[in-house]
């Protein structure tokens, strides 16, 4: 059984959150709790496996609570939000970079015709997160922007004029994305596409919280949009993203691939086909293989790959499937991969450690 912990300020959404979790035979609801300070109280007493957490409660709200849980007693946190604004949802990202696992949007009410997807969703969701291992969370620091060094890491391509980046994450890819902008310098010399997998409702939030907490030009990406140099462009809700010759985004409806719009391995074919040798391509942490295989083609193609390691990844699955087929030239925990980033667009494509 999974022992899940509901948290949240008002008495119906807790029942209702209890309703559609206690539906299916796998999971149990341990316990609930109106604010921070009584989730506190009950993770230390009853050690649930997973926590659905609402951010804007009295007494302690949910960032704060969380930041508590991950030091004090690492336990995987789903957020449930009850808003799309883009405003309120960019704070829901902080209880990310704490150390919260994922953010969903609470089902909507019984007799929605959204309301069996949303519900299986979250059930998904919550049983999947039981299966990651957390660890203690530390506060941390922000990093400094990386100073490039001399010394080659093994890999010279002095003949490649990187340009453009392309990014692809899913659990646990929002902190680790802050983590990568927020130590690239801001002029950045070429653009940043980025597909982050993530429940419909809340890309702006994040593209809003991402601009906002690493200084870097975030937009949520738009068609015909002109990609410029030192701008990060993150996929929209329900949308491929890919790339065109004269350097312009394209959005298209066409199907979802490994069930997902967007998918990164649209995205990645793509930046194959336009810029070749000329990228970097890479996949951070997260579940599945969307983006092993194409990253497997850039790689055939000449780009410059990487795969963020299992040790700093909350989940490797993308990064580990990529490794698995030979996909990764570089593996890279997160705390290198913005000065490997930086020598790259910097060096002419030589990497140096």
């Amino acid at each position: 059984m999974i022992k899940v912990l509901v948290v949240d300020d008002s008495p119906v959404v807790r029942e209702f959150l209890v309703h559609i979790l206690s539906s299916d035979p796998v999971i149990t609801v341990i316990g609930t709790a109106d604010d921070g300070e009584e989730a506190l109280d009950i993770v230390r007493r009853q050690r649930p496996d997973v926590i659905t957490m609402d951010i804007h409660m009295p007494k302690m709200n949910g960032l704060d609570a969380t930041r508590l849980i991950m030091e004090t007693d690492p336990t995987p946190i789903v957020i449930v939000s009850g808003t799309e604004d883009p405003t309120e949802v960019a704070t829901t990202f902080n209880a990310m970079d704490a150390g919260a696992l994922a953010v969903l949007r609470r089902p909507a009410g019984i007799g929605h015709p959204d309301h069996e997807a949303m519900a299986q969703d979250m059930i998904q969701t919550v049983k999947l997160m039981s299966e990651v291992k957390v660890i203690r969370r530390w506060p941390r620091k922000r990093p400094a922007a990386p100073t490039p060094r001399t010394g080659n890491m093994g890999l010279a391509r002095a003949s490649a004029r990187i340009r453009v980046v392309a990014i692809g994450a899913s659990t646990g890819g929002p902190p680790a994305l802050e983590t990568i902008l927020a130590a690239l310098s801001k002029d950045f010399p070429v653009p940043i596409l980025i597909v982050q997998h993530m429940a419909p409702g809340f890309i702006k939030g994040f593209a809003r919280w991402l601009a906002t907490s690493t200084g870097m030009p975030v937009h949520v990406a738009t068609h015909g949009e002109s990609l410029l140099p030192g701008h990060v462009y993150v996929a929209p809700d329900d949308h491929q993203m890919k790339v065109e010759r004269e350097g312009k985004i394209a959005l298209t409806k066409n199907d979802p691939e490994h069930g997902l719009r967007p998918s990164i391995s649209y995205l990645f074919r793509a930046v194959a086909a336009v810029y070749g040798a000329d990228a970097v391509v890479g996949l951070l942490t997260g579940m599945g293989r969307d983006g092993a295989s194409e990253l497997r083609l850039l790689k055939e193609h000449g780009a410059v790959t990487f795969a963020q390691d299992r040790d700093s990844s909350v989940v490797h699955g993308m990064p580990g499937e990529a490794i698995k087929l030979d996909a990764a030239m570089l593996v890279l925990p997160l705390e290198k991969i913005a000065a490997v980033l930086t020598n790259l667009v910097n060096h002419r494509g030589e990497i140096r450690a």
